[in-house]
């Protein structure tokens, strides 16, 4: 070996050895530095003629660990979509309040009761009545300002989507400009450690947003995917959209660099943004729509109660809510029988219609009166009342009003066969002594079935649109009303339609008190929500949505638009706790002052069972108010401790796996250590040889 080869060699060594030195200290600078992994020099031995001729550093390379930064990736996308939820799921819970606490929203439910309770005692008091409204109006209070919280949740959950989407994009930008300098460095051989570690820092903040998946690329970089793997950085950053259309569920769609622009579905099934849709799609509405259904029953049962009762002396006119119906069909599909009475000043009865919906006859004053028909009812009903009263039907409503402001009009059904239609009596279906209104549809029962006209104006249209289980778009579907005979069972068969319809993803069926839901297949389980719905019953009249509740941005809304009568609220006087005895004789009172019949069966209404239509993720059940305020109260809290304990879990699998994965790519000091003395011990050992190379040069320059 030439004097010259042994230079090189020594050189060669000399240079690996300060490289290796200039990697140790720059470990050991950045030993406290955030993210940081530790480099290592990647070093090959010079070959020539089959001898060693000298060392050659290959790269400069960071010491990661492929299998655990995946599983760190995958923690932070489980701990940001699992503390999104619990976030959000502990306040919600907040909203009603401590269950084991007597100011908790359910408890005002139960004052109320009391409230009526202690009125049945004594009727006449005004103070008790009046306390009695003033429990209602807290429990409605405390109802819409529930609601009104839970909406608020959602435009904010929604304003938080939309800020990270817009994040996530900013660090897909700045990952695949990051490929550049990479790509540069490692062409030139120089070291791109610090921009490789730049961008490992963004990787790590966006799988917090969302699950991703990530590879290498051959000439230096990565090539960021999605759980599908659409390519999001690498080849050029895309660019996501999160698509909000008002009530509609909102999605996220994506547009890769080399699409030409075309618009694809981008499933995220991980990562804060992932916890916000659950949030945003489906937790927070459901969770609004069961407090919507618990007030609706809360609501249906003092109705109930009322109706079957009367004021002291009974009112001069009854206004009843709006049906949504027009007069035929809200007269149809009645059966059982009825009284209609008016009473005098000292509450006797001077005018008594006794109504049999399964004869279609009118009895008056126990004398055989007029037929009717659902086409002619009000008709023969304004003749039977004897010109004492006067019924009409406008925009939605019945309407009873006396002749004489002197008597009043009291409603009882009959006691062995009530007359009903969607579970309801006849005072009761048309709202006409509800002590609580709504601005609303809820229950959403229109006692309609298949064979009923729709009153829908054909050509109008409904957007309907089907998402996924994880909250991905299928698609939107605008369903018409049909032409043809007009009756409900078209309506629906067009909602049904397997070309034109939903009927490839399920089906709506009418109930059987004349509700309208909506099946998914089983197979492909899809969530339905309206995005535009320009239907409209009659002339004014609510839209197919808002009739039957047709999408969750209608019933997680209807909690709030409950109040106390306002003539009730007014005048206290004016609650109903009184019960019409038809079996004193003719001229005796049947309505008497000090009756508290009526305040009673108020204050037994939370005991009574009722029919709980599906709402939410909770399946329609049978059971009492309280009961079903019981179960609705245990079941957010345990939501929300499930998600606070999700969250734990998760919080500890990311803490434990980013611990293992820094023990692999973190500096330890110890190692760093032993390598500046392994390659300080190798500079000077070059340094030595060169040294010596330098003497046998000398001493052969003497010789010559």
């Amino acid at each position: 070996m030439s004097l010259n080869t042994i230079l090189n060699v020594a050189t060669s060594g000399m240079m690996a050895a300060q490289t290796g030195l200039r990697v140790v200290s720059d470990n050991i600078a950045n030993i406290n530095t955030a993210g940081y992994v530790r480099k290592t020099i990647a070093q090959s031995n010079l070959v020539s003629n089959g001898m060693g001729v000298g060392v050659n550093i290959d790269a400069i390379k960071r010491a990661t660990d492929k299998f655990m930064a995946a599983a760190s990736l995958n923690g932070a996308s489980d701990a940001g979509r699992a503390s999104a939820v619990a976030t959000a799921m502990d306040n919600a819970q907040k909203l009603f309040g401590d269950p084991s606490a007597k100011t908790n929203f359910f408890a005002t439910l139960d004052d109320v009761y009391a409230a009526f309770s202690m009125a049945a005692d004594d009727p006449s008091s005004t103070l008790l009545r009046s306390s009695a409204i003033t429990k209602v109006e807290d429990f409605l209070g405390e109802s819409k300002r529930i609601t009104s919280s839970l909406s608020s949740q959602i435009k904010d959950t929604d304003n938080r989507i939309g800020a990270d989407v817009d994040r996530v994009n900013d660090l897909l930008k700045q990952i695949d400009a990051l490929n550049v300098d990479i790509t540069r460095a490692k062409m030139a051989g120089a070291d791109g450690t610090g921009s490789e570690n730049v961008q490992s820092g963004l990787i790590n903040e966006l799988s917090t947003y969302m699950n991703i998946q990530v590879s290498d690329r051959s000439n230096g970089g990565v090539m960021v995917r999605s759980a599908e793997g659409v390519t999001l950085a690498g080849n050029g950053p895309a660019t996501v959209t999160y698509n909000q259309s008002g009530p509609a569920n909102g999605y996220l769609t994506v547009v890769t660099a080399n699409s030409g622009g075309q618009v694809m579905p981008l499933a995220v099934t991980n990562g804060e943004i992932q916890g916000l849709l659950e949030l945003r799609n489906k937790e927070l509405p459901n969770l609004s729509d069961q407090l919507g259904e618990f007030v609706s029953r809360a609501a249906e049962e003092l109705n109930r109660a009322s109706n079957a009762a009367s004021s002291v002396p009974a009112p001069s006119s009854m206004t009843g809510k709006d049906t949504g119906l027009d007069a035929n069909t809200a007269f149809a599909n009645f059966t059982g029988k009825t009284t209609i009475a008016i009473t005098n000043a000292a509450g006797a009865i001077v005018q008594r219609v006794d109504v049999d919906f399964g004869a279609g006859t009118m009895t008056v004053n126990g004398a055989a009166g007029p037929t009717f028909t659902n086409t002619n009812f009000l008709t023969q009903l304004n003749t039977a009342l004897g010109g004492t009263a006067t019924a009409a039907f406008t925009n939605g409503q019945l309407s009873l009003n006396t002749t004489s402001s002197t008597n009043g009009v009291a409603i009882v059904d009959d006691a062995t066969t009530p007359s009903t239609k969607a579970g309801k009596g006849f005072s009761q279906f048309f709202g006409l002594n509800d002590i609580i209104r709504s601005d609303g549809y809820s229950p959403y029962e229109t006692g309609m079935v298949a064979s009923d006209p729709s009153g829908f104006t054909p050509g109008q249209t409904i957007t309907l649109r089907l998402t996924d289980s994880e909250g991905s778009r299928i698609r939107d579907i605008q369903v018409a009303i049909p032409t043809g005979t007009g009756t409900m069972q078209e309506t629906i068969d067009a909602l049904n339609s397997r070309n034109s319809g939903i009927g490839l993803y399920g089906s709506f069926s009418l109930g059987s008190k004349g509700e309208l839901t909506f099946t998914s297949n089983t197979a492909t389980p899809v969530s339905l929500s309206v995005v535009e719905d320009t239907t409209q019953r009659g002339v004014g009249g609510p839209s197919l949505s808002q009739l039957f509740g047709v999408g969750m941005s209608e019933r997680s809304t209807r909690g709030g638009l409950f109040k106390v009568d306002p003539a009730m609220d007014a005048d206290p006087s004016k609650l109903p706790f009184a019960k019409l005895d038809l079996t004193v004789a003719a001229g005796v009172p049947a309505l008497a002052t000090g009756d508290g019949r009526g305040a009673l069966a108020l204050a037994k209404a939370g005991d009574v069972a009722a029919a709980f239509a599906t709402a939410g993720d909770t399946a329609g059940s049978s059971k009492t108010v309280l009961n079903y305020g019981a179960d609705f109260s245990g079941s957010i809290a345990r939501k929300a401790a499930a998600a606070t304990s999700r969250k734990e879990a998760a919080d500890s699998v990311k803490t434990e796996v980013d611990a293992q994965r820094q023990s692999q790519e973190g500096v330890n000091l110890d190692e760093e250590l032993v390598n500046l003395t392994t390659y300080q011990q190798a500079f000077n050992a070059s340094a030595r040889l060169i040294q010596a190379t330098k003497d046998m040069f000398d001493v052969l320059t003497n010789i010559v």
